[in-house]
């Protein structure tokens, strides 16, 4: 299924539908600040197993992160951490970046896996926070890669549908995406250390 859903105004009967597919166990293509992803209700583990198949992905070395409405649900996964970090997270979120933590102990429950650390989304587009928001708890996210050498993201919504329609429940169409990714910070030992460099520029929030 193909939905579309105004960037700017989400209507809201629409969310809604995409909440209740998550919360069916669905998974769903969304777009996002940066590039457009994959995801599906945290919690349904027959979900995030079907991710893991769809993506060809290992749980051992899958780099799922988790997409936030705020940082207000960030103790329900990550252990604490410093202050000074929290700031400069509080500061550059909503944005275009992942944020690594410590894992606690639910993380690798919902992961089937023995990740010590867990990636953190809360992105700057109103689709898929609003989606958040509506289902209640974050969702799984992983991004939707091209089968290209020179391009590394697919960015119409069409084509992705054309790919993905007999695998998953739902395609959301909130324009063309993006084709740089977020920019990835690893804090989990204390410092901010760049992974990979993507839209995001870290500097301006330090």
């Amino acid at each position: 299924m193909l939905l579309r859903i105004h960037p700017e105004n989400p209507e809201l009967r629409k969310i809604r539908m995409v909440a209740e597919a998550l919360s069916g166990g669905g998974i769903i293509i969304y777009p996002t600040d940066t590039v457009y992803g994959m995801g599906c209700d945290i919690y349904e583990n027959g979900s995030v197993g079907k991710i893991y198949r769809i993506k060809g992905l290992k749980p051992e070395k899958s780099n799922l992160s988790i997409l936030c409405y705020d940082l207000s649900q960030l103790s329900d996964f990550a252990k604490p951490f410093d202050t000074p970090i929290y700031r400069v997270m509080r500061k550059a979120l909503p944005g275009p970046f992942t944020f690594i933590l410590k894992a606690n102990s639910n993380v690798p429950k919902l992961f089937k896996s023995r990740k010590k650390t867990v990636g953190i989304r809360v992105p700057e587009n109103k689709i898929c926070r609003e989606i958040v928001k509506e289902l209640g708890h974050p969702i799984v996210s992983t991004s939707i890669h091209a089968d290209d050498r020179v391009v590394d993201y697919i960015t119409d919504p069409e084509i992705i549908h054309e790919k993905y329609k007999e695998r998953v429940d739902m395609v959301i169409d909130g324009g063309f995406g993006g084709n740089r990714p977020s920019t990835v910070v690893d804090c989990s030992e204390g410092e901010f250390v760049i992974k990979r460099q993507g839209l995001g520029n870290l500097e301006d929030y330090l």
